[in-house]
Protein backbone atom coordinates (compact mmCIF):
# COMPACT_ATOMS: atom_id res chain seq x y z
CA UNK A 1 0.00 0.00 0.00
CA UNK A 2 2.95 2.36 0.39
CA UNK A 3 3.67 1.98 -3.39
CA UNK A 4 -0.01 2.95 -3.98
CA UNK A 5 0.47 5.98 -1.91
CA UNK A 6 3.48 7.30 -3.22
CA UNK A 7 2.15 6.87 -6.99
CA UNK A 8 -0.86 8.62 -5.73
CA UNK A 9 1.27 11.49 -3.70
CA UNK A 10 3.95 11.51 -7.28
CA UNK A 11 0.43 12.25 -9.64
CA UNK A 12 -0.38 15.01 -7.16
CA UNK A 13 2.75 16.42 -7.34
CA UNK A 14 2.29 16.64 -11.01
CA UNK A 15 -1.03 18.32 -11.33
CA UNK A 16 0.69 20.67 -8.94
CA UNK A 17 3.17 21.68 -10.65
CA UNK A 18 1.10 21.40 -13.93
CA UNK A 19 -1.29 23.89 -12.08
CA UNK A 20 1.64 26.27 -10.96
CA UNK A 21 3.44 26.28 -14.55
CA UNK A 22 -0.01 27.31 -16.27
CA UNK A 23 -0.11 29.68 -13.55
CA UNK A 24 3.25 31.40 -13.83
CA UNK A 25 2.80 31.21 -18.14
CA UNK A 26 -0.49 33.41 -17.94
CA UNK A 27 1.04 36.04 -15.45
CA UNK A 28 4.49 36.42 -17.62
CA UNK A 29 2.91 35.74 -20.68
CA UNK A 30 3.17 38.81 -22.93
CA UNK A 31 0.03 38.74 -25.08
CA UNK A 32 -3.31 38.10 -24.22
CA UNK A 33 -4.50 34.77 -25.67
CA UNK A 34 -6.46 37.06 -28.63
CA UNK A 35 -3.24 38.49 -29.32
CA UNK A 36 -1.36 35.42 -29.31
CA UNK A 37 -4.61 33.98 -31.68
CA UNK A 38 -4.00 37.15 -33.81
CA UNK A 39 -0.52 36.87 -34.05
CA UNK A 40 -0.34 33.21 -35.05
CA UNK A 41 -3.77 33.96 -37.65
CA UNK A 42 -1.52 36.76 -39.56
CA UNK A 43 1.77 34.58 -39.52
CA UNK A 44 -0.24 31.46 -41.26
CA UNK A 45 -1.73 34.17 -44.14
CA UNK A 46 1.67 35.64 -44.44
CA UNK A 47 3.41 32.01 -44.86
CA UNK A 48 0.20 30.98 -47.63
CA UNK A 49 0.95 34.39 -49.17
CA UNK A 50 4.78 33.35 -49.38
CA UNK A 51 3.92 30.24 -50.85
CA UNK A 52 1.74 32.00 -53.75
CA UNK A 53 4.72 34.61 -54.31
CA UNK A 54 7.08 31.28 -54.55
CA UNK A 55 4.49 29.16 -56.94
CA UNK A 56 4.14 32.00 -58.96
CA UNK A 57 7.99 32.56 -59.21
CA UNK A 58 8.30 28.99 -59.80
CA UNK A 59 5.28 29.13 -62.67
CA UNK A 60 7.32 32.61 -64.56
CA UNK A 61 10.68 29.99 -64.19
CA UNK A 62 8.63 27.37 -65.52
CA UNK A 63 7.56 29.61 -68.19
CA UNK A 64 10.87 30.70 -68.87
CA UNK A 65 12.73 27.52 -69.00
CA UNK A 66 9.82 26.57 -71.59
CA UNK A 67 10.69 29.54 -73.94
CA UNK A 68 14.33 28.73 -73.72
CA UNK A 69 13.55 24.62 -74.84
CA UNK A 70 11.88 25.86 -77.36
CA UNK A 71 14.44 28.52 -79.03
CA UNK A 72 17.10 25.87 -78.83
CA UNK A 73 14.87 23.25 -80.24
CA UNK A 74 14.32 25.94 -82.86
CA UNK A 75 18.05 26.67 -83.39
CA UNK A 76 18.59 23.03 -83.63
CA UNK A 77 15.68 22.14 -86.13
CA UNK A 78 17.06 25.06 -88.31
CA UNK A 79 20.80 23.82 -88.06
CA UNK A 80 20.12 20.59 -89.07
CA UNK A 81 17.86 21.61 -92.00
CA UNK A 82 21.14 23.79 -92.94
CA UNK A 83 23.28 20.69 -92.82
CA UNK A 84 20.75 18.54 -94.36
CA UNK A 85 20.11 21.07 -97.42
CA UNK A 86 24.10 21.74 -97.45
CA UNK A 87 24.06 17.44 -98.36
CA UNK A 88 21.39 17.93 -101.12
CA UNK A 89 23.59 20.32 -102.59
CA UNK A 90 26.37 18.54 -102.55
CA UNK A 91 24.60 14.93 -103.60
CA UNK A 92 23.60 17.45 -106.25
CA UNK A 93 26.89 18.20 -107.13
CA UNK A 94 28.38 15.15 -107.08
CA UNK A 95 25.03 13.75 -109.59
CA UNK A 96 25.84 16.45 -111.94
CA UNK A 97 29.62 16.21 -112.02
CA UNK A 98 29.12 12.35 -112.83
CA UNK A 99 26.59 12.99 -115.40
CA UNK A 100 28.91 15.13 -117.08
CA UNK A 101 31.76 12.86 -116.92
CA UNK A 102 29.31 9.99 -117.91
CA UNK A 103 28.21 12.13 -120.96
CA UNK A 104 31.93 12.74 -122.06
CA UNK A 105 32.41 9.06 -121.75
CA UNK A 106 29.66 8.55 -124.14
CA UNK A 107 30.92 11.04 -126.27
CA UNK A 108 34.58 9.90 -126.15
CA UNK A 109 33.40 6.64 -127.24
CA UNK A 110 31.31 7.10 -129.93
CA UNK A 111 34.32 9.51 -131.59
CA UNK A 112 36.40 6.37 -130.96
CA UNK A 113 33.78 4.02 -132.72
CA UNK A 114 33.22 6.41 -135.41
CA UNK A 115 36.82 6.54 -135.79
CA UNK A 116 37.22 3.04 -136.01
CA UNK A 117 34.26 2.84 -138.33
CA UNK A 118 35.68 5.65 -141.01
CA UNK A 119 38.78 3.70 -140.76
CA UNK A 120 37.06 0.29 -141.55
CA UNK A 121 35.08 1.68 -144.76
CA UNK A 122 38.07 3.75 -145.71
CA UNK A 123 40.04 0.14 -146.04
CA UNK A 124 37.23 -1.31 -147.50
CA UNK A 125 36.85 1.12 -150.18
CA UNK A 126 40.61 0.96 -150.39
CA UNK A 127 40.22 -2.45 -151.38
CA UNK A 128 37.78 -1.57 -153.42
CA UNK A 129 39.62 0.20 -155.48
CA UNK A 130 42.60 -1.92 -155.21
CA UNK A 131 40.33 -4.70 -157.02
CA UNK A 132 39.05 -2.42 -159.66
CA UNK A 133 42.47 -0.89 -160.73
CA UNK A 134 43.76 -4.72 -160.78
CA UNK A 135 40.74 -5.88 -162.65
CA UNK A 136 41.26 -2.98 -165.03
CA UNK A 137 44.77 -3.62 -165.55
CA UNK A 138 44.96 -7.32 -166.57
CA UNK A 139 41.62 -7.90 -168.31
CA UNK A 140 42.20 -10.98 -170.39
CA UNK A 141 41.96 -11.07 -173.84
CA UNK A 142 39.73 -13.44 -175.05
Amino acid sequence: MADHDSAVGGFGWFLAGLGIGALVGVLYAPKSGKETREDLKAGALEAKDRANQMYEQGKAQVGQYAEQGRQVAGEYVEKSKQVASDYVDRGKEYYDKGRSQWTQYVDKGREIIQTQADAAKAAVDAGKEAYVAKTNESTPIV
